[in-house]
Parts: C-alpha cells; sequence; structure tokens
C-alpha cells in the first residue's frame, strides 16, 4: 500500500534529520515507528483512564460505606516532619 502525506516544514525536517543519522533507512520507517509508538501512547493512556475511573469508584463507595474520615493535614505533615528528623544524618 502507498500513501502520500503532507508534511509541515518542520516536521519534514525531523523524519530527514532520523532517516539521516542512520537510524531508519526510509521516510515511511520513521512514520511507522511514530504510529507504533502513537498506538502504544494511545494504549497506556486508555488503560491509565480506566485505572482512574476504578480507583474514583472504590472511593466512592468507602464513601458511601462510612469508611472515610476528615484528613488533618496539619497531623500528617507533622509525622512527616518527625519521620524525616529521625531519618536525618
Amino acid at each position: 500500500m502507498s500513501i502520500n502525506i503532507s508534511l509541515p516544514v518542520e516536521m519534514e525536517a525531523r523524519v530527514r534529520e532520523h532517516v539521516a543519522s542512520g537510524l531508519y533507512g526510509s521516510a515511511s520507517e520513521v512514520v511507522r515507528e511514530a504510529l507504533r509508538l502513537f498506538e502504544t501512547y494511545q494504549s497506556v493512556r486508555a488503560s491509565t483512564l480506566m485505572a482512574l475511573k476504578a480507583d474514583l469508584q472504590d472511593g466512592m463507595a468507602d464513601l458511601k460505606a462510612g469508611r472515610v474520615a476528615p484528613m488533618d493535614m496539619a497531623a500528617i505533615k507533622a509525622d512527616g516532619r518527625a519521620g524525616r528528623s529521625k531519618r536525618a544524618p
């Protein structure tokens, strides 16, 4: 299959640089690799979104079940600082 594409000047220059580096044998290889990376990125993004939605559902379930308590940020910071000062040389 053959497809002709138009790229902005900056992108064309980047493709040419990749080919000139010797890492890729042709512009087609650069574009194929870019598409593979894009698909991987999309897959990771989708799975991250699904995990975030599951975490939100868990949090809402905890809230409805009464397993959530107010946070005392001052106490959390004090505990962290106390732990850090114990570890300091």
